[in-house]
């Protein structure tokens, strides 16, 4: 069959999905199910999966093998929902919610600065210490507690978490590409990094445009407000870059978002100091309430921080892992090292800084657990059709026909080959996994020099978290939003097509 026909079949789930939840507005769940038997199908029929593509297992066991792949998956993601959404429920029983809402008040009562402080500088920092959607399921219930709809806090999360992908939870999603190329972790850092310097600004823009359509009773926003966002934008990205460029993959995201959230608070004190108001406003809550009531988040910083940094206790966590393997599938965790644990930590250690009491304890983790089956029911499905996909070969096939179709104008489409890895495995580590052998393949053939083709898939492979239905099911469950995540979807797709379209011209024109 010829690899363009074959290649428009590997698309047809894909697209699928995007029309069912985008267009019709389905749930994940409706629409995942509809493009897992459409990837079954294609997979078994088209793709010989079972017979021609890993025929010693045949077709129920190469099909039972991925699924199997699916389910572990969709354990280690539930092990971060769950975690985070009992700090949430919990921050909300003992009123830590609001003593936190109050302080970020008294730094600006506009609706649009606390956006930027919780959906650029907070999801950036937690991308940098956790990764693996860690960042958006805590940050999106946090907005819907600073007065944002569910729709609008995961959106803006999604969108804001963004730029901090690429070197997320201390590097990892750069190591696959340190093993596979010849190339260091600083120069392959650096490359990556000039994609989202020159771009990134773009994003606390968007989330800027997002809060301002969320209340649009506000006030109209003038070069003052949009010079906030500029503001944060160069706070952030100036260390990020000087951090990938000089030091290596491990800090740009964690250090560039709390050096910039440190420039960014400075720059609002010394704003409200000049303004003068009126008026003594609302009460601030004292030190020792304001530290009580940021305890969950405060432990998950200083576990990660110790966990990631100190390189004999990374190492002994990392060695504990629940992994399993058959044939060509496997699955592994490491369970102690895993971000859902440290959540878990940090829900127990800010229940004690904050003396809930048992009720409020089993109280936030029965309501945590009757929301979790339908998110489960989604996850399966998307991740199903993940692995499948991957084993089939259906992803390969899309990549090469993508490549062969554009020629020298392949650095245009390279982003979205990153993009499109994140979109259907959930992990920016993943796409680079699947995708960074390809690149560089693609690159020599072409006669390009690879490296900036390698920095320009690390790019994409972080757009891909915008859209990536595994996030958007995952983020939307720690809000209550699960059965409306076509309703987010539809309002990051043109981010993440935008940005990804803007570094494949990069790379085009500038860069290759």
């Amino acid at each position: 069959m010829p690899i363009a026909l074959l290649a428009g079949l590997a698309a047809l789930p894909i697209l699928a999905i995007l029309v069912l939840m985008v267009g019709f507005r389905w749930s994940a769940a409706r629409s995942g199910a509809i493009g897992l038997l459409m990837t079954l199908a294609i997979a078994w029929f088209a793709f010989g999966y079972g017979t021609r593509v890993l025929p010693e297992l045949g077709v129920a066991v190469a099909t039972g093998g991925a699924l199997a792949e699916a389910l572990f998956l969709a354990l280690t993601i539930l092990w971060i929902i769950f975690p985070a959404l009992c700090i949430h429920e919990l921050q909300t029983r003992t009123g830590a919610i609001e003593v936190l809402r109050q302080a970020m008040g008294q730094l600006s009562e506009d609706p649009r600065i606390v956006a930027l402080l919780i959906a650029w500088f907070f999801v950036l920092f937690i991308e940098g210490a956790a990764g693996f959607g860690t960042s958006v399921a805590l940050a999106a219930p946090f907005l819907v507690s600073a007065g944002f709809n569910r729709v609008e806090a995961v959106s803006i999360a999604l969108v804001g978490h963004a730029v901090g992908v690429s070197f997320g939870a201390v590097g990892t999603p750069i190591l696959p590409q340190m093993a596979v190329t010849p190339f260091t972790g600083l120069e392959l850092a650096a490359v990556t990094a000039n994609y989202h310097v020159l771009l990134g600004w773009i994003m606390p823009l968007v989330v800027m445009l997002l809060v301002s359509r969320a209340f649009p009773g506000g006030k109209p926003i003038g070069l003052t407000q949009w010079g906030w966002p500029i503001f944060a934008a160069a706070a952030f990205l100036l260390p990020f870059y000087l951090l990938a460029t000089f030091i290596g993959p491990e800090l740009p995201t964690l250090a560039g978002a709390l050096l910039g959230a440190l420039a960014f608070v400075v720059g609002l004190v010394m704003v409200r100091r000049r303004e003068r108001q009126r008026g003594a406003g609302a009460a601030t809550p004292g030190g020792a309430a304001l530290l009580r009531a940021a305890a969950p988040y405060l432990a998950l910083v200083a576990l990660v921080l110790i966990t990631r940094l100190i390189p004999p206790l990374r190492e002994l966590l990392q060695g504990v892992t629940l992994s399993w393997s058959y044939a060509a599938f496997s699955g592994s965790m490491a369970v102690l090292y895993h971000p859902g644990t440290l959540l878990l930590l940090s829900f127990f250690a800010g229940a004690l800084i904050q003396r809930a009491s048992p009720e409020a304890l089993k109280e936030a983790v029965g309501a945590v657990l009757g929301r979790l089956l339908p998110v489960t029911l989604a996850l399966l499905a998307m991740l199903s059709l993940s692995r499948a996909m991957v084993h089939a070969g259906m992803i390969d096939t899309l990549a090469l026909a993508a490549a062969g179709a554009t020629g020298g104008y392949w650095p245009l489409f390279a982003p979205f080959v990153g993009t499109l890895g994140t979109f259907v495995t959930g992990s920016a580590t993943a796409s680079n996994i699947l995708f960074t052998d390809f690149q560089q393949a693609t690159a020599e053939r072409l006669g390009m020099a690879p490296l900036p083709l390698l920095g320009a898939q690390g790019f994409g492979a972080a757009v891909g978290n915008i859209i990536c239905p595994h996030n958007i099911v995952a983020a939307s469950a720690t809000v209550n939003l699960v059965g409306k995540e076509g309703e987010v979807l539809r309002r990051t797709l043109w981010v993440a097509l935008l940005y990804a379209f803007l570094g494949g011209l990069l790379a085009l024109l500038v860069f290759v």
